[in-house]
């Protein structure tokens, strides 16, 4: 696994992938910008106090406000848009490494959709459970970690999987290789929580898994 992981760094350089970061930091730039926008806007043609002073500590506070959540939440929006293109990012991989293999295989619109809607149910499902263990602080990192190992591995894996097999035959190879999924999925999340290291842990996930499908299909 780490051997996959060690590959998918030394690949960062690759101008396909260079482009899916550079274009998701643009859009995630962009949707920032017009939230600006608007909150500056808002703050400036809304008065919420009669007082002059009260209203221009409320526009400082707001405008201080929207920085702060703009910086939080701009590395989740760039893992967000980086998702529209890991396909790509799966693609450059296999072509440097797998040259021989054929074509993927073009998934149904009703595939991709159940797919999603099953992710996205579970995910919601694991989520509201882990909730519970905020009650068990010493506890909390150690479901958190694992809830999201297991949720991250799955669904990188799924994504990768998707463009090689049909989805019985990619359940029935993650759950023959479920530890090795786990884990990745687990080092994906420790990933997602460094600072600016975020920003490419989706393109470093979709990579990393690429190799570690081909060596279990090679297994198979």
């Amino acid at each position: 696994m780490v051997d996959a992981f060690v590959k998918a760094v030394r690949q960062l350089p690759d101008p396909a992938i260079r482009r899916a970061l550079l274009i998701s930091i643009g859009l995630s730039l962009i949707a920032f910008i017009l939230v600006w926008i608007a909150v500056a806007w808002a703050l400036s043609h809304f008065s919420v106090f009669q007082a002059g002073w009260l209203d221009a500590a409320v526009d400082v506070l707001g405008g201080l406000a929207t920085l702060a959540v703009s910086w939080f939440l701009f590395p989740a929006l760039v893992s967000t848009t980086t998702g529209f293109f890991l396909d790509s990012v799966a693609e450059a991989v296999e072509r440097r490494h797998y040259p021989t293999l054929p074509p993927a295989r073009s998934q149904p619109l009703p595939e991709i959709l159940g797919s999603s809607a099953k992710f996205f149910a579970m995910l919601l499902l694991l989520n509201i459970v882990m909730l519970l263990f905020l009650l068990l602080p010493p506890v909390f990192p150690f479901v958190f970690y694992g809830v999201n190992g297991y949720l991250l591995g799955r669904e990188y894996f799924e994504v990768v999987a998707a463009r090689r097999l049909d989805p019985p035959a990619a359940r029935a190879l993650r759950r023959r290789n479920a530890r090795t999924v786990f884990a990745a999925g687990v080092l994906l999340a420790l990933l997602l929580t460094v600072p600016v290291v975020n920003l490419l842990a989706p393109l470093l996930g979709t990579a990393a898994m690429v190799h570690l499908f081909a060596k279990m299909q090679r297994r198979v």
